[in-house]
């Protein structure tokens, strides 16, 4: 790229070169050493999902709710805003860097270099973003801390809070990439989802502990609230309406039959969709006789698109909503306190959009949340027809958007046909057949790795979807769920791969490390 034709962020390179930043290892990091900071940041992850907000009202609005398995956080801990802010900077950059609004090269390295700086600068300000519009009417500030302080200092006090969290999560993302093993951002998200489809199955305590336990609120978890139900109702009552309750739940018994079936299902149809792939047989070009394969997989670019669509439609909902509540956005003409982009009943307690266009964007909640209300010709205030055009909506929107972020995600992580040509070219392999030069390899790669890669997005996007419709145990989500199950089977390959450099060190210059 010539000097003259620069992108307008070079501008910032000063800055990005003293932004304080997780510094590279200088040389190789052994295994247990990586493991050591995966776990440590594991654990501090789970600390500060505990540590409460200081100075927050009794009553917290979670502008999250519907999305909180994949944002990586606690609702009303210093981790309320989770991965939030890091998945939304990726996706702005990514659309402008993909749009040519932000002309830079991502296979040059000066350009990447400041594509990755600029991201950093940009998580900044959208953890400033989010954060302030949290202490207008969803995070107040108690009497307390606002005679300690005063009002508008009150406020202050409970940003720079949830500021302080997303930095931490920021960093230890950072420091997971660089020292440890996998993603931080995905490593979060299986914590959180794991933890919920635990205690979705084995909660004992009573659905609402407000009230006792009984056939109407029995325990949470799955297994003992199937086997407490089963065990006090009646034969009567399991012919009337105990089974409808078992499979599907009721109002006080979500963590049904059903939403595990799926769980299951969901289980292993993304173990079985992670294990295909297509396989390029490869020979060394000196070593006569050393053959291998590399593997292109049809999730070609793992989960990561599904999280940045399932954060994208996480900041649709936290804007609607601003626009319906806030006392300074909803008198904006044609946007604000409009129900078509999004109504809301906050007074209820709850931050989900019941109508509107966020409602068509909003997750479908299972069996319960789209398909009960079809067959029983309609409930809150939508005709049949409606909740089937919210089904076709949504699985169009996370398809399609998964295709896009998938093209954009490998282009950005030297996924690309050139980018693994040159990998490859660097092992001292090559296709039987071809001749040793990595443009003829980057050609060979350009008919596999595109096309896979929309199949791949379309086929992820597909099944997250699903599973939300079908429903899972423990709130989680359908997504949830399928990024765990993804992020799990990833991290198993990435340990035995690490585990394979450290046994065979001429691996790493195959795998890029070195």
């Amino acid at each position: 790229m010539a000097e003259g034709k620069k992108s307008h962020l070079y501008a910032l390179k000063p800055l990005i070169e003293r932004w304080p930043a997780v510094s590279k290892p200088e040389g190789h990091v052994n295994f247990r050493t990586k493991i050591s900071w995966t776990v440590l940041c594991l654990i501090i992850y789970f600390i500060l999902t505990n540590i409460m907000i200081y100075g927050v009202s009794g009553v917290v609005l979670d502008m999250f709710a519907g999305f909180r398995a994949i944002m990586a956080g606690a609702s009303g801990s210093i981790m309320h805003l989770g991965i939030g802010p890091i998945v939304t900077a990726s996706i702005i950059l990514q659309l402008f860097v993909g749009a040519k609004i932000i002309k830079l090269d991502l296979t040059k390295k000066e350009d990447k270099a400041i594509y990755q700086g600029t991201q950093k600068i940009l998580v900044i300000a959208m953890i400033l973003v989010e954060a302030i519009p949290q202490v207008y009417g969803y995070l107040n500030p108690s009497d307390s801390l606002i005679g300690m302080v005063g009002g508008s200092w009150a406020s202050a006090v409970i940003i720079s809070q949830l500021f302080m969290g997303a930095f931490l999560v920021f960093l230890m993302d950072e420091l997971i990439s660089k020292w440890g093993i996998g993603s931080g951002i995905s490593l979060f998200i299986a914590a959180g989802v794991s933890q919920a489809i635990f205690t979705g199955l084995f909660n004992w305590l009573p659905g609402q502990t407000s009230l006792p336990l009984s056939v109407y609120n029995p325990p949470a978890g799955a297994i003992p609230g199937t086997y407490y139900m089963t065990s006090q109702m009646s034969l009567g009552e399991i012919v009337d309406h105990g089974f409808q309750w078992l499979f599907i739940g009721h109002q006080g018994f979500q963590n049904a039959i059903v939403p595990v079936l799926g769980t299951i299902f969901i289980f292993l149809i993304v173990v079985y969709t992670e294990s295909s792939r297509i396989e390029l047989p490869l020979a060394h070009g000196k070593v006569r006789g050393a053959r291998g394969r590399y593997p292109i997989r049809l999730i070609y670019a793992s989960n990561i698109p599904v999280i940045l669509m399932a954060a994208l439609l996480a900041n649709i909902n936290m804007f609607a909503l601003l626009f319906y509540t806030h006392p300074g956005l909803k008198n904006i003409p044609f946007l604000g306190g409009q129900w078509w982009i999004g109504l809301y009943d906050t007074a209820a307690g709850s931050t989900a959009p019941i109508a509107g266009g966020a409602w068509y964007l909003s997750n479908l909640n299972g069996i319960n949340g789209w398909l009960m209300p079809i067959l029983s010709g309609g409930a809150g205030g939508h005709a049949p027809w409606q909740y089937a055009l919210k089904v076709i909506i949504y699985l169009s929107v996370m398809i399609f958007g998964s295709i896009l972020f998938a093209k954009f995600w490998i282009e950005t992580t030297d996924m690309g046909p050139r980018s693994v040509a040159k990998q490859i070219q660097r092992s001292g392999m090559q296709i039987p057949g071809f001749r040793r030069d990595p443009r003829v390899l980057g050609r060979v790669l350009e008919r596999y790795i595109p096309v896979v890669t929309i199949i791949g997005g379309a086929a992820v996007g597909a099944l997250a979807g699903f599973a939300d419709a079908i429903g899972t145990v423990g709130n989680a989500s359908g997504t949830g769920l399928l990024l765990t199950v993804g992020i799990m089977i990833n991290l198993y390959e990435q340990i035995a791969k690490e585990q394979a450099m450290e046994m065979h060190p001429v691996l790493r210059g195959f795998f890029g490390t070195e």
